[in-house]
């Protein structure tokens, strides 16, 4: 199974989230706006010299079914230059915000060379204590839906309401809890593999 973290906010689980990490010996997957990268270089930084992977998750995380195939190209080539200029290479993954594609913006996507990887379970924990989710619920929805190949989708920001990083507080005992089903953890590199 593979770990991947959205980051397109803010950075207030970061520091929590490479901790644990880096406690758990666990890589993971950090999808990267080109935005938070430019904010954060200092983070992709961190990111990259701790050994996780890091993605092209675009500039600006618009909803690309609604954009023209130059706006596309302009947001995912910009976000690889925000990245790269932080640090990181996201070649070749991608995730489409909000997981808004259709067959068009997939090709698009394949002609400047990624790949987009989507998921199997969505923590929720982006939904923070304000919309309903706590600690708990997040580590309940992602052992819950445990199998083979999975990729979990967490966030690394704050919700903006009410400041909860739920996924970050969550992290170590959805780690531990795969851990115990009889799961490894991987970055996406390797369990997509060749």
């Amino acid at each position: 199974m593979a770990l991947t973290f959205d980051a397109g906010a803010n950075a207030a689980g970061l520091d929590s989230i490479l901790a644990t990490l880096a406690n758990r010996q666990v890589a993971g997957t950090f999808f990267l706006t080109g935005a938070w990268a430019a904010s954060n270089p200092s983070g992709v930084a961190r990111i990259v010299a701790s050994g996780h992977r890091v993605g092209n998750h675009t500039m600006t995380h618009p909803a690309m079914t609604r954009l023209p195939e130059p706006a596309i190209a302009a947001e995912i080539r910009d976000a690889q230059a925000a990245i790269t200029a932080a640090g990181g290479d996201p070649r070749p993954l991608f995730r489409f915000p909000f997981g808004d594609r259709d067959e068009r913006t997939i090709n698009a996507v394949n002609s400047l060379g990624y790949v987009p990887v989507r998921w199997t379970v969505d923590t929720l924990g982006w939904k923070g204590t304000s919309g309903g989710m706590s600690r708990s619920g997040v580590a309940e929805r992602v052992l819950g839906n445990l199998q083979p190949g999975g990729i979990i989708l967490m966030h690394l920001g704050s919700n903006p309401d009410d400041g909860s990083t739920l996924d970050a507080d969550a992290l170590a005992d959805v780690i531990d809890g795969i851990r115990a089903s009889g799961y490894g953890l991987v970055t996406l590199d390797r369990l997509l593999g060749p």
